[in-house]
């Protein structure tokens, strides 16, 4: 069994209006030092079988499909 992180964030040419927001109440909380925020979206995927080149296009798919937007977000696929 093989666990695979699929990490989904909005691409960097899109407005992020929920990273900006805590951006902006850091210094109210005594955070310094931080110039931007961007959020994101982080899945796991457990597999059957190994991670192996299939399995991961499989993953690959499943991003493309129904966990990422790809017209405003960008996914990253990685293994664990």
């Amino acid at each position: 069994m093989a666990r695979v992180v699929v990490d989904v964030m909005l691409k960097p040419e899109i407005l992020d209006p929920q990273g900006q927001a805590i951006a902006r109440k850091l210094p109210q909380l005594g955070f310094s030092g931080v110039s931007a925020v961007r959020q994101g979206k982080r899945f796991e995927v457990e597999l059957d079988g190994p991670a192996d080149d299939a399995a991961l296009d499989q993953v690959r798919k499943i991003a493309d499909t129904l966990l990422a937007n790809p017209v405003v977000e960008s996914y990253e696929v990685r293994v664990l």
